[in-house]
């Protein structure tokens, strides 16, 4: 499909934020905490609610790479978010390391399990290899449970199973090359060489699975993968409660009050595990029930929160999830660039100005519209609007 025309180009940074080095946004400055196996202990979730209330603006994000980001921190008040976050054990040395510790663990992983340690050595090798320039977003996912559930995540390099085996996939490739857990951190590794060997990333930025459309994946990889498991819904799992987030985002209030439950896993999902939790009541801030029509939609921080939104969007969002159809999604994007949901959905609006969206049917944010120049307003009164004609 043809970029969508009416929406003016944003831009794109390249990199993700992270804590010693935060993005700019229309509220402040994003700070991005990436837990050590996507795993907060009681201690570090309550103080980094603190955090948010004294020196951000009382509201956490949860990333598709299962991160936290506080949002509305002032660049006064960064250093004292960056003691914090020192004195937690939450801090890389310094940007090089923060950035390359981009890896994706499933939430499920148990104690001396293969994801959790392919995930250590992973992490300890990335951190000892200097050669390797890789592009800011470059990143990795250690998915190794009985059946894998994180195909759908972003990431160029994958450890997923397939049978007894464990694969290790480059991204949008249907094969993988087996690999054991000693030796997969230096086969990763590898392939990221291999990647910037064949081109990967000519200008500094690129992805795997942009290289694996053009170029078959290296020699040795011939296994063929696993079929993905559904995502799991909010609800009791093997390893505690998921209780999901409207749009991804917690008041720093509520996510003390999940912390007073248990220790805290972060998924890729907008989702949380309460580990250990079981019948959980009801939760300010939180979802926990499965057919919640909020959890069809998708929705960005929209403006004026984020500087590239040309819109507001998560009011649109909450007010058209009840007519958007059971199994279907709908994406209410700020932009073009879809961060929210980076892929295509069966329902998409873009902003193009204050208060107006293109329809697309089918695709992403960036996408032709079958409908032009939406108002909200009109969207509100006529949700119809979304389905007619598909």
């Amino acid at each position: 499909m043809s970029s969508n025309r009416s929406a003016p180009s944003p831009k794109v940074y390249g990199w993700c934020p992270g804590a010693l080095r935060p993005m700019m946004s229309g509220d402040g400055l994003v700070v991005r905490i990436r837990a050590p196996l996507g795993r907060l202990s009681q201690e570090q979730a309550t103080a980094i609610a603190d955090l948010s209330r004294q020196y951000g603006n009382g509201l956490i994000d949860l990333s598709a790479r299962a991160n936290l980001q506080l949002r509305g921190v002032s660049p006064e008040t960064h250093g004292s978010v960056i003691a914090g976050l020192q004195e937690l054990g939450l801090l890389d040395q310094d940007v090089w390391r923060e950035s390359r510790r981009n890896i994706l663990l499933t939430p499920f992983w148990q104690e001396g399990d293969v994801s959790q340690r392919i995930a250590r050595h992973l992490e300890k090798a990335l951190l000892a290899t200097e050669d390797l320039q890789l592009p800011g977003k470059f990143g990795f996912v250690v998915d190794t449970g009985a059946k894998p559930l994180l195909q759908n995540s972003a990431a160029d390099i994958r450890f997923e199973r397939s049978g007894t085996d464990i694969l290790l996939v480059a991204d949008g490739a249907q094969v993988g090359c087996p690999v054991t857990v000693e030796t997969a951190a230096e086969a990763a590794l590898d392939l990221a060489r291999w990647f910037l060997d064949q081109g990967g990333a000519p200008t500094g930025r690129g992805r795997m699975q942009a290289l694996t459309a053009r170029c078959a994946p290296p020699a040795g990889h011939r296994a063929p993968r696993s079929v993905t498991a559904p995502q799991p819904d909010p609800g009791p799992t093997v390893c505690g409660q998921l209780v999901a987030l409207e749009f991804g985002q917690i008041s720093a209030t509520a996510f003390a009050g999940l912390a007073r439950i248990a220790p805290l896993r972060l998924t890729p999902w907008r989702m949380i595990l309460i580990e250990g939790a079981r019948d959980l009541a009801s939760l300010p801030g939180v979802i926990l029930d499965a057919a919640d029509p909020r959890l069809r939609v998708r929705a960005c921080t929209g403006a004026p929160g984020c500087l590239q939104a040309l819109s507001a969007t998560r009011d649109l969002a909450r007010d058209l999830a009840p007519h958007v159809p059971e199994g279907q999604i709908l994406h209410v994007s700020g932009c073009a660039k879809g961060c929210a949901h980076p892929g295509p959905t069966p329902l998409t609006l873009t902003a193009t100005s204050s208060g107006t969206f293109d329809l697309i049917h089918h695709g992403r944010a960036s996408d032709q519209p079958v409908k032009e120049t939406q108002s909200a307003n009109a969207l509100r009164a006529a949700p119809q609007i979304l389905t007619k004609g598909r």
